[in-house]
């Protein structure tokens, strides 16, 4: 059983997983499943858990997982659902403009959201998010590149965007005419 310790733990940074989570989810209700389950853990870890120097980030490494778990399952239970003709609820009213975040983030392939969302939305360092999701430091920074100019693309549709020539031939970049440095007599 948790001591009074966990208490202020659990009522300081419950909140910010679960902020942290939706991001990454899209959806209140599986960000607070996620939450819930990765802080019971961590109840029963508690005695271990507090001699971390971090024990947040065992919990949202925790619940990360689960929620990732969870994204999966529900992928497949959204392809059986269609082919059964089921439509979802509608979510809880966003603004507009984080409504089109979410949406965009919930169309990137889950490693992109995911670097994405613990690098800038937690603001934690390249080396720390390569630690929680277990790959390389390398990889972080592609996944974070790619992902942000995905993102960019989903938040911008109107932006025209290159169209490669057929002939596979790279287009000569224009040139502005050079200015005259001296004026001629």
């Amino acid at each position: 059983m948790a001591d009074e310790g966990f208490t202020v733990f659990f009522e300081g940074a419950y909140p910010r997983v679960v902020g942290q989570l939706q991001l990454l989810t899209g959806d209140l209700a599986a960000a607070e499943d996620a939450a819930q389950e990765a802080f019971v853990r961590a109840a029963s870890r508690w005695r271990q858990l507090s001699r971390y120097d971090q024990p947040e980030a065992w919990v949202r490494m925790t619940a990360f997982r689960l929620a990732i778990d969870q994204l999966r399952r529900a992928s497949r239970l959204r392809r059986l659902l269609a082919r059964l003709g089921s439509r979802r609820a509608p979510d809880a009213e966003l603004d507009p403009q984080d409504r089109a975040v979410v949406e965009a983030l919930g169309r990137l392939p889950l490693p992109l959201r995911e670097v994405l969302v613990l690098h800038h939305c937690l603001d934690l360092p390249v080396e720390t998010v390569a630690t929680q999701t277990g790959v390389s430091v390398g990889t972080v920074k592609s996944r974070l590149s790619r992902g942000r100019e995905r993102l960019a693309e989903l938040l911008a549709p109107d932006r025209p965007r290159a169209v490669p020539d057929p002939s596979g031939a790279v287009p000569e970049p224009t040139r502005e005419p050079k200015e005259e440095r001296h004026a001629r007599p």
